[in-house]
């Protein structure tokens, strides 16, 4: 057993997030037999990531204030602090905090880089976020 290192916490790219995001990773693998990644993510009012899918699906546990999951058919759920949405492997999708207060989650994923097990795509418009 042993107390993981800190990791400083990181503000998400804009190529990948509207507004201020932060990520602190909380667990990532420690070799290839291990494949889960764990991050608290929070987000400033209204800010929001873009369009992107997982390789192997994702868990979000809100764990503060409100947020938003939009998918490409249209469907915007919101999900309260509390509760926890599954995203489908190669499921498009993105968050968002509601525009008057912070949202933080936790995510979940497999793959030992997330940033090779992600798929990034365009901006999220105002119109899709129902606003």
């Amino acid at each position: 057993m042993n107390i993981e290192p800190a990791i400083p916490t990181m503000k998400n790219p804009p190529e990948q997030f509207a507004g201020d995001v932060w990520v602190d990773l909380i667990a990532v693998p420690h070799g290839p037999e291990q494949r889960a990644v764990l991050a608290k993510v929070r987000f400033a009012p209204g800010a929001r990531t873009a369009w992107h899918s997982h390789a192997h699906g994702q868990y979000l546990h809100v764990t503060d204030g409100t947020a938003y999951f939009g998918g490409r058919d249209g469907t915007i759920i919101e999900v309260k602090a509390g509760q926890t949405l599954y995203t489908a492997p190669g499921e498009e999708h993105w968050h968002a905090a509601a525009p008057d207060s912070f949202m933080e989650h936790l995510a979940l994923l497999e793959g030992t880089d997330p940033a090779t097990s992600t798929v990034w795509g365009e901006h999220v418009t105002d119109q899709e976020l129902g606003r």
